[in-house]
């Protein structure tokens, strides 16, 4: 998959770093200062605005698959997301906001598909990181309605060896994956749970604590 990402700053070079091992990654940045090519050699470096149609223009942008503006500055993200859709047609664009008093801005009619709140974002999955049995919220979707949870099972969950059918999930609540160690499990019917398993829930932010309660607490019967 071909990557852009506008934007070589701290964020930029980390989601280079974390997609250029599978992907062909190209990072767009201005300031001359940012690049660095030992930094991440295997990504290719442009130094330019990628606000321009130039130099979108130059790398062929139509061609990509996936661009994520991610520069510091939210005017320049919502200019690249929507000459990125707009003007090449790219797939998938994720646009970074800095500012969540900006966030209404960032959707399809200025050609975002997906925004990330980034310091938000990190502090949900350092927390993810270090929560056992409490509800972590991870994502927001549709303007918060509904959220991307994460509860990750105790080692002595009641629910160890049972099957997911068990679990009674609350209306407008869906387990849409089981992560365990490097696994990623669909969750099958008959699929066994186990305690340390992650488990990532869509869920309405009104069913939240009634999820919390029915996975972490369960009525023993």
């Amino acid at each position: 998959m071909k990557v852009a990402i506008a934007g070589a700053g701290a964020v930029g070079r980390s989601i280079a770093r974390e997609l250029v091992e599978s992907h062909e990654v190209t990072l767009l940045e201005r300031n001359p200062d940012h690049i660095d090519v030992d930094a991440i050699p295997a990504a290719h470096w442009r130094l330019g605005d990628a606000c321009e149609l130039s130099l979108l223009e130059s790398v062929k942008l139509e061609e990509f698959d996936v661009v994520i503006a991610a520069t510091g500055d939210d005017k320049a993200n919502v200019v690249v997301s929507l000459l990125s859709k707009t003007e090449f047609a790219v797939p998938r664009v994720v646009a970074r906001v800095n500012d969540p008093r900006n966030e209404w801005l960032f959707d399809e009619a200025w050609g975002v598909d997906v925004a990330v709140s980034t310091p938000r974002m990190l502090a949900s999955l350092v927390e993810e990181a270090v929560s056992v049995g409490d509800l972590v919220r991870l994502m927001e979707f549709r303007k918060g309605q509904a959220n991307l949870v994460e509860i990750t099972l105790p080692d002595d969950t009641p629910w160890g060896g049972k099957p997911v059918k068990r679990l009674e999930l609350p209306r407008d609540a869906s387990l849409v994956t089981i992560l365990r160690g490097p696994r990623v499990i669909v969750p099958e019917g008959d699929e066994p749970l186990e305690g340390g398993d992650e488990l990532l829930f869509v869920a309405v932010t009104e069913v939240e604590d009634e999820l919390r309660e029915q996975v972490l607490h369960p009525r023993q019967r």
